[in-house]
């Protein structure tokens, strides 16, 4: 196969040299499928618990970036620019806290031209020797925060696949690239699977770390790594303390919450699909009066008890 010009690897990597077990990539694409940042957190803590984290493959951001929708940030100091903030599109070689070696793709997700994204990360995966790809992501449902992370799972490899399905039948979605990747993976035979987090919509536009520790525990369960999770759960208990903080103060959220929790609750005992669990586009399905609720239930959140911001 002819090697992509739209990536650029590495020639030799040192630390895979006599490596003999399976390499796993870990797969988070900024943009898009990723309520609560979940994903987001997952891939900066992943880069942040590792000792090293070098670049074993680049690839061409300008082929696949829209810059006029997504403008990278710049900074005006007094009378001149600097500190243009390039999007970058990589492979990282990382290690878990065991030493064991695995890389994370990461980055903007392309624009356009997924196919020959599809292609490039394909090119990644047959030079470094990757066994598997595992993707990240997370979406808004109506589930309350009270309750255990679910999550969705999928694989272009049903025996990848360790529990069933919530789902019944089929959901028309949008598209991703990720998601491509994943379904070319699968014709090319290279082993690909994902997991995405079901995020309370109430709290989708907020950073949500208890679903980014979600997250990285299927990635140990699935790449069999150990990830030192430690101070995600720590953000992640800081932040359910301020929302547990702010539901004290205010009822009317409160009892929304509450009756989400009884739905949540009757739904895990019955035969239904999960797909009436997913956010419609509004704060909750219960009308305008509960929606300017959750607007000022995340306003209070962000700017905390005294007007500043706590994010």
């Amino acid at each position: 196969m002819a090697r992509s010009k739209l990536v650029h690897i590495v020639d030799s990597v040192p630390a895979l040299e006599g490596h003999a077990g399976p390499l796993v990539m870990v797969q988070v694409l900024d943009g898009f499928l990723d309520a609560g940042n979940a994903a987001a957190i997952a891939a900066r803590h992943l880069a942040r618990v590792s000792p090293s984290a070098p670049v074993v493959a680049t690839f061409d951001v300008d082929a696949f970036h829209d810059y006029r929708a997504r403008r990278p940030a710049v900074t005006f100091a007094r009378d001149h620019y600097e500190d243009y903030d390039a999007p970058r599109l990589v492979v990282r070689l990382l290690r878990d806290a065991g030493g064991t070696p695995y890389l994370l793709l990461h980055g903007p997700e392309p624009d356009n031209r997924w196919e020959a994204f599809a292609r490039a990360v394909r090119d990644v995966v047959e030079r470094l020797g990757v066994s598997k790809v595992i993707s990240l992501g997370s979406v808004p449902m109506a589930v309350p925060h009270t309750r255990p992370i679910t999550l969705t799972r999928h694989a272009n490899d049903p025996d990848l696949i360790t529990s069933e399905s919530p789902w019944a039948g089929e959901l028309r979605v949008p598209s991703s690239a990720q998601t491509l990747v994943e379904i070319r993976l699968g014709e090319w035979e290279h082993p690909a699977q994902g997991f995405v987090a079901h995020i309370p919509h109430y709290l989708a536009q907020l950073d949500y770390p208890h679903a980014a520790a979600a997250l990285l525990e299927q990635v140990e369960l699935a790449a069999r790594l150990t990830i030192d999770l430690s101070t995600l759960r720590e953000e992640a208990a800081q932040r359910d303390a301020e929302i547990a903080g702010y539901l004290e103060k205010n009822a009317e959220v409160a009892e929304v919450v509450a009756a989400l929790e009884r739905q949540y609750d009757a739904f895990t005992h019955s035969e239904e699909s999960g797909s009436n669990l997913l956010a419609q586009g509004q704060p909750l399905p219960t009308g305008e009066e509960l929606g300017r609720e959750f607007e000022r239930f995340l306003a209070g959140l962000e700017d905390g008890p005294d007007g500043e911001d706590q994010r």
